[in-house]
């Protein structure tokens, strides 16, 4: 008879990912794949204009329409509450921030194109889209305040009487008597303005929502698409609905992907819900690709203003930073914490920058609340330090390369204090790198550059030395801070009799692989099979109090938990082991599945001891309850660091200015590896947005406040034929607080890409004086750049 081997399944395995075949045979459960008995559809009317004072709204003609069932205004909902925000920001001074209400649907006033402004429940959706059009809203059209230096200027329009001259708050880090000090004795100032553009996060999946309400018990159901299921519920059930948060239960099924804009309470899901109650049957909503762009929460937009100071030999001696970032016309639920401590707090970044000193202003305007994108501050942080050290370096004659190398934080200073109030525990950005150096071809990037230009191509190459914080915490920290919530994470295994095991996550999976990842864990820890292994998510009826999914926070802070849960499994199972192998405590040892006695043939498999806990015939019950069925909660000490090198390589059409990316290198220092292969995935889909970001994608607005790239014809998201191969690899230094030494890998593409795809930009126009581009790098301004009456410098 053969032996059969089984493959490793556990941490470091290449497994596929368990949840692909649902996906891929169409299998998925969407919340638009849901319908409720009896459901009705909504549709919402929303504001044409960005900013307007409502008169009147008519709905007399939208009643009459065929299939209606309800046509309802902020006059119907004023019981409700206002969406709340998620954390407080202090000012210089103190103060709080000027927080206005963010009302369910929009009273008095419409404040950005696309303000919900009354809601149609119909027997089908096209009855609602039909009757919305017969709603009669008189508007008193105001001046919109879209531009954030102009929103800032005196006599500019406001948008909220609780937030004078559209300042939401004046926010600092840092000690600027240092840091002007520092830039007093300086030998070099390098001064660098530069915008980072608005995005629209444009998930494959549009949100939808459908709310449920049952007569006989008075309970609420919500399905959405979200990334934190628990926290819908705490904030749209306490805040807004202000029903118990036992008589509402939040659904997240499967999600088509999020990247940060399915975290936020959105007005729609309460709207549904609250429509559900009265109505008393389901009500459904599914988002339009073009409502998206006017609803869902935007990203990055931010401009800056900075200063970097240097001594002789190219020694970094102080950073000085001035940000305006864009809040939209609310606040969304953590848009103020993405400009302060997920921005300001990394400008530091993979340097040894003694001093840093920075100031963010918050703005509002009249455009589309702004909130956390892939990266969330981070990449906004890395793009302004990594091409300001490129611009450094051209001024001062310091080769690019050799610039970063005299900065970085050495190996040996870790724990490294930032003067920003992070404390990095590892890191060895050398080693990073060295790596991509040595895998991108580096050295002999001259003699590709020389081919093309022969070719009629301008040739570029661009690095970027990046480092980011994930896992959000610890939660006593991020509640001085100004954080409404705590940000640990639980975790439950449930070993069932015949030894397979279910876990249960607050963590909530939307395309990053956890059925595959989360089963690992128990693969490697538990020794049993993944496919005995069951992964629970996004239901707060079935969950403990679970945060959910954003920041790379799932195995960091999600997994630890898991990982705490297990180690009371194992604690517990010593104990029935020991039992019915008559030994002490204290002799039995674990390992992958079996229980033993140190030093003897003596041992249980993980399957015994679960069948004896559950059929407790021979038990010590004097001292355990039976079942194997453990929680954990984790709440970690620290943020964790990951960080890298991406080297991008690019190459321009001068006749039409088309940028390609014809090789991208990312070296990423994750922590430890538990699936190389969705690792590879996720750096290379992150990546793919940083590309986006830097040559195609842009939320641009007139001065009334209309959208212009408002559609997929005018917003340009990458495709495939604009993405290069990318070489992914990573080298590990342990997280030194989390018990799996993980670090984070969702947002680490999208976090190193943009710099280094600009600087390669910039790179390939160096014999045009090109100092600067702001993104996108589109063919129109490189087009124009090359053809501004001047020929190459070389060639003058």
């Amino acid at each position: 008879m053969m032996n059969v081997v089984t493959p490793f399944e556990g941490i470091g395995a290449s497994v596929r990912r368990k949840e692909d075949l649902r996906f891929l045979s169409g299998r998925g459960q969407y919340t638009d794949d849901i319908s409720r008995p009896g459901q009705a559809h909504a549709y919402l009317l929303r504001s044409p204009h960005a900013h307007a004072r409502i008169l009147s709204v008519d709905t007399a003609a939208a009643k009459a329409m065929p299939g209606v069932v309800a046509v309802f205004t902020s006059a119907d909902m004023a019981g409700l509450g206002g969406i709340p925000c998620g954390w407080q920001i202090h000012n210089k001074d103190g103060s709080p921030m000027a927080e206005p209400v963010h009302p369910v649907l929009a009273t008095g006033k419409v404040r950005h194109v696309g303000d919900p402004v009354a809601v149609v429940v119909a027997e089908s959706r096209a009855q609602a889209k039909d009757a919305a059009e017969a709603i009669l809203v008189e508007y008193e059209v105001l001046p919109a305040a879209v531009d954030m230096e102009a929103a800032l200027a005196p006599g500019a329009p406001a948008l909220h009487d609780t937030a004078p001259g559209n300042l939401c708050y004046d926010w600092q880090i840092g000690d600027k008597a240092i840091t002007d000090a520092a830039f007093a004795g300086a030998h070099k100032v390098v001064k660098f303005e530069t915008t980072n553009n608005r995005l629209v996060p444009n998930a494959m999946e549009p949100r939808a929502a459908i709310g449920d309400y049952d007569t006989t018990s008075g309970d609420y159901t919500l399905y959405t698409t979200s990334q934190n299921p628990h926290v819908i519920r705490l904030l749209m059930g306490a805040f807004v609905l202000q029903i118990p948060e036992a008589k509402l239960r939040v659904v997240a099924p499967d999600v088509g992907g999020g990247f940060g804009s399915k975290i936020y309470h959105y007005a729609e899901e309460a709207i549904v819900t609250w429509a559900a109650g009265k109505l008393h049957r389901p009500v459904k909503w599914t988002c339009e690709r073009t409502e998206s762009f006017m609803s869902d929460a935007h990203g990055r937009d931010h401009v800056t203003r900075c200063q970097l100071a240097l001594d002789a030999q190219g020694k970094f001696l102080g950073l000085r930073v001035q940000t305006h970032a864009n809040m939209g016309a609310y606040l969304s639920t953590f848009a103020p914490c993405v400009p302060t401590y997920l921005y300001a707090t990394l400008l530091s970044g993979v340097y040894a920058i003694p001093t840093i000193h920075a100031e963010v202003k918050a703005v509002f305007t009249s455009t589309v609340p702004v909130d956390a994108y892939r990266g969330a501050g981070r990449p906004e942080a890395t793009y302004l330090l990594e091409r300001l050290v490129d611009v450094a370096a051209a001024e001062t004659g310091i080769d690019k390369v050799e610039l970063r190398r005299r900065n970085f934080i050495p190996t040996d200073a870790f724990p490294y204090q930032t003067p920003v109030a992070l404390q990095y525990d590892s890191g060895n950005y050398f080693a990073t790198l060295d790596q991509a150096l040595e895998t991108s071809g580096w050295t002999g990037f001259e003699a590709r550059r020389a081919e093309a230009a022969a070719q009629g191509k301008l040739r570029g190459i661009g690095i970027s030395t990046y480092l980011e914080a994930c896992g959000i915490a610890p939660s006593a920290v991020v509640g001085s801070l100004g954080a409404r919530a705590g940000l640990y994470e639980v975790g439950t295994i449930r070993v069932h009799p015949t030894g397979s095991v279910t876990v249960l996550t607050g963590s909530h999976s939307h395309g990053q692989g956890h059925e595959t990842t989360f089963a690992q864990l128990v693969a490697d820890r538990l020794g049993v099979p993944i496919a005995q292994v069951d992964v629970v998510h996004g239901d707060t009826a079935k969950v403990p109090f679970g945060m959910g999914t954003y920041g790379s926070r799932s195995l960091a802070v999600g997994g630890s938990a898991m990982f705490k849960a297990m180690d009371k499994i194992i604690a517990k199972g010593k104990k029935i082991a020991a039992h019915l192998m008559e030994a002490s405590v204290e002799d039995i040892e674990f390992d992958r599945g079996t229980f033993r006695v140190a030093g003897t043939d003596r041992s249980k498999a993980l399957a015994e001891i679960s069948l004896a806990a559950y059929v407790p015939h021979n038990f010590p019950h004097d001292e355990l309850e039976p079942g194997l069925d453990e929680t954990a909660f984790y709440d970690p000490k620290n943020f964790t660091y990951p960080g890298g090198c991406h080297i991008a390589e690019v190459e321009i059409d001068s006749e039409t200015g088309r940028v390609t990316v014809v090789q991208f290198t990312a070296v990423d220092d994750i922590g430890r590896v538990i699936n190389p292969m969705i690792v590879e995935g996720q750096v290379q889909g992150g990546v793919a947005q940083g590309i986006g970001q830097a040559l195609l994608e842009h939320a641009v607005y007139d001065s009334a406040g209309q959208l212009l790239s408002g559609s997929m014809m005018d917003y340009t998201m990458p495709r495939a034929d604009d993405l290069p191969p990318v070489g992914v690899a990573t080298h590990a230094t342990l997280c030194t607080h989390n018990p799996l030494g993980v670090k984070g890998c969702g947002e680490v593409g999208a976090i190193g890409s943009p710099p280094a795809v600009m600087n390669a930009v910039v790179d390939a126009l160096r014999d045009y004086g090109v100092r600067h581009i702001e993104m996108p790098a589109t063919p129109a301004k490189i087009w124009n750049i090359i053809n501004a009456g001047r020929r190459p410098m070389a060639a003058e």
